[in-house]
C-alpha cells in the first residue's frame, strides 16, 4: 500500500510540474516563412520561463539562429548563440529574458526574425477558475494548465491517479 501512495504522490507532482509548459509555435499555421510579420505574432503570444518557442519551415531553405540584439537589428549572423536547421525545432525558453531569432539563410531581411521577452513567472490561477474547481466536490485533486499539450498530460496523470486510488480503496 506504501508503494502505492508513492507513485500517487509522484505522479501528482509530474502532472503539475510538467502542465505548465506552452509550445509556442512560430507563425501559427503560416510557420516560419517570408513575408510574416512576426512581431505582431509575438506580441500575442506571452512567454514563460520553461516555455518552448518551435519554428516550422523546409529545412533545405530556412534555418533558425539565435542572436544577440545587433544580430537581430542588423539580421547578421556573427556570434550567433543558437543554430537550428531541422526543419521542426523546438527551443526551450529556460531564462527570463528577451530572445532574438533570425533566418540565417537570407530570410532575415525578409522579414524571417522574431524577438520574445520570456517572463519568469507564470500569473496565478483565474479567481473564478480556482472557484470552480473547489466548488466541485468530484474533483479529486484541483489542476490549472496553459498550454497544447497540458491537457493531454493531464488527461493521462488524472487516469493513472483515479486507477491508484481505486487500487488504494480496493484494499481498505
Amino acid at each position: 500500500m506504501a508503494l502505492h501512495v508513492f507513485f500517487l504522490i509522484v505522479t501528482t507532482t509530474i502532472v503539475a510540474t510538467t502542465v505548465s509548459a506552452t509550445d509556442h509555435i512560430v507563425g501559427a499555421n503560416k510557420g516560419w516563412n517570408p513575408g510574416i510579420n512576426y512581431t505582431i505574432w509575438s506580441n500575442n503570444q506571452t512567454f514563460y520561463v520553461g516555455d518552448f518557442i518551435s519554428f516550422r519551415y523546409q529545412k533545405a531553405q530556412h534555418n533558425v539562429l539565435q542572436v544577440d540584439k545587433v544580430g537581430y537589428n542588423n539580421c547578421t549572423i556573427e556570434g550567433a548563440l543558437g543554430n537550428w536547421s531541422s526543419g521542426k525545432d523546438f527551443i526551450l525558453l529556460d531564462k527570463s529574458k528577451r530572445y532574438y531569432f533570425i533566418c540565417g539563410i537570407g530570410g532575415c531581411s525578409n522579414g524571417m526574425k522574431v524577438s520574445v521577452l520570456v517572463h519568469s513567472i507564470s500569473p496565478p490561477p483565474r479567481s473564478d477558475v480556482v472557484s470552480a474547481v473547489h466548488s466541485s466536490e468530484k474533483s479529486a485533486a484541483p489542476v490549472t494548465f496553459r498550454g497544447n499539450f497540458g491537457s493531454i498530460l493531464v488527461f493521462v496523470g488524472l487516469s493513472m491517479t483515479i486507477c491508484m486510488l481505486q487500487d488504494l480503496m480496493s484494499f481498505g
